[in-house]
């Protein structure tokens, strides 16, 4: 089969091997260089390496209670079952996990983590260690990559998707395909604070999204809780509550224990919540204290971290670290089967662009490389395999009848003004008000914008398209559950 992947992340880069290695014809595209993207910055580490006391079934139960509910448990059990042969492709791929003296893995813990199962690279350098490794492995192959290229749509013919529209050098091209696998990311740039680094704006799910793809949970981006309350963004690892340091207050008051008995350990819907309100009833930074670990540990177990923070101007082994919540994780995303089918037959898609339904309503800590290294070798497997499409209801929610059609009342657009909307009104503590202002907003500026025609200009309609898909959906979900937290009517902004 002639195959298009189109991403460069661990998602992408472990389907294009697979596929190469299983006889098709592979071009892989990538909006930047290849492995730019999430993976590379990822601090976490890969979980599924169980050791005593310890199990799948654990690892499965574990990812389900951070779901909260609406997990799939078929796609769960497909994440720790086939964990272990992925981590093992890893470590043969050149990846050279962290190991103790007597040579055995060294396993870490994270929040919502029953054990400690957790394998890292370099401390917390997993993401830049598994992206030199897979890239280097892509590299060595005969298969086509094809950089700098934006894609800006889908080619479907008769409901069947025939190919990629890119956007490269100001010219556009076309690539006919078999079958197109989607592994482009997030859409972290949705919100004015996030992890993500810069182009990660949602355009495989928006191209899927124009092309008539069933997509869902949208409304479920988790954020980190524990971003360097400085600028440029910087993400403090969770495992580094997994090492004992803990979150105060203005008070120095553990007040995450006020929200969760498990206190910084909590699922991170909920710590990041709590440090969002907290933060906002004293009007100050809350910090996370990691002195107690002592500098050698920090420095040997969080290279990284320790540099960048000492930088930075901070001396974490000396002193509290301000910390603030930023979008780090989007659960929705195109609606999978288990071998990363979509609604559209021909239309694969994989990693954070793809919801499996691996994760429900909230991340469990270190299951997003697992789940790109899983589900991208299995979509690998199904290629060229005579299986209908995933069979589906398309699109997202229709428009609720709050929503205003007041195109005036909209302030100026640009990309700035969205990310602050989407802020303020569709971030970690929702109303149903302010979501039927920021679909006012976002409908007026949808009505008024121009067909783009830059890079930049696609990036911005990908945006709005998503912005409203995201704001409509959480808008229909009336309940609060796990990343999804609407206020009570009493405490709504008027």
């Amino acid at each position: 089969m002639n195959v298009v992947v189109a991403g460069s992340g661990i998602a992408g880069l472990t389907t294009a091997l697979h596929a190469h290695e299983a006889g098709h014809r592979v071009t892989l595209v990538t909006k930047g260089a290849l492995g730019d993207g999430s993976t590379g910055f990822a601090q976490g580490g890969v979980a599924g390496v169980y050791g005593p006391g310890d199990s799948a079934a654990r690892h499965a139960a574990d990812t389900l209670d951070a779901g909260a509910g609406l997990s799939d448990a078929a796609a769960v059990d497909v994440l720790v079952r086939d964990g272990a042969a992925r981590i093992a492709e890893l470590i043969a791929r050149g990846v050279a996990f962290d190991r103790g003296p007597d040579g055995e893995l060294l396993l870490g813990r994270e929040a919502a983590h029953s054990h400690a199962r957790i394998v890292h690279a370099g401390g917390d350098a997993t993401g830049a260690a598994i992206s030199r490794a897979l890239v280097a492995a892509v590299r060595a192959t005969a298969l086509t990559v094809v950089e700098h290229a934006f894609l800006s749509d889908l080619i479907v013919h008769s409901g069947v998707a025939r190919g990629v529209r890119l956007l490269r050098d100001g010219e556009v091209a076309e690539l006919e395909a078999d079958a197109i696998v989607l592994a482009t990311g997030g859409a972290g740039h949705l919100y004015a604070h996030t992890t993500n680094p810069i182009g990660t704006t949602g355009d495989g799910i928006a191209a899927a999204l124009r092309a008539g793809a069933a997509v869902a949970d949208l409304e479920f981006m988790q954020f980190h809780p524990t971003i360097l309350d400085a600028e440029p963004a910087f993400l403090v690892s969770e495992a580094v509550r997994g090492e004992g340091a803990t979150l105060l207050d203005e008070d120095d008051r553990r007040f995450v224990f006020d929200s969760h008995p498990d206190g910084e350990l909590a699922p991170r819907d909920v710590v990041a919540r709590a440090i969002a309100r907290r933060a906002a009833e004293q009007g100050a930074s809350v910090r996370l204290d990691a002195t107690m670990i002592g500098a050698e540990r920090l420095a040997q177990r969080f290279p990284t971290i320790d540099r960048v923070t000492r930088e930075r101007g901070f001396d974490w082994a000396a002193a509290p670290l301000p910390v603030t919540p930023a979008a780090h994780y989007l659960m929705g995303g195109i609606v999978t089967d288990l071998d990363g089918r979509t609604s559209i037959p021909g239309l694969f898609a994989v990693g954070e662009t793809a919801r499996t339904g691996v994760h429900g309503a909230n991340r469990l800590a270190s299951n997003s490389l697992l789940e790109g290294a899983v589900f991208g070798a299995r979509a690998a497997a199904a290629l060229g395999v005579s299986t209908p499409a995933l069979r589906v209801a398309p699109a997202v929610p229709a428009p609720s009848p709050m929503v205003r059609r007041d195109r005036e009342a909209a302030p100026a657009f640009s990309r700035r003004a969205l990310q602050q909307l989407m802020w303020r009104e569709v971030g970690l503590l929702r109303t149903e008000r302010g979501l039927a202002r920021a679909l006012t907003t976002l409908r007026a500026w949808i009505a008024d914008a121009a067909p783009p025609t830059t890079v930049a200009s696609h990036e911005d309609a990908n945006l709005l398209l998503l912005a409203e898909a995201t704001a409509t959906a959480a808008l229909h979900r009336t309940v609060s559950v796990g990343a999804h937290y609407i206020e009570t009517p009493e405490l709504e902004r008027v």
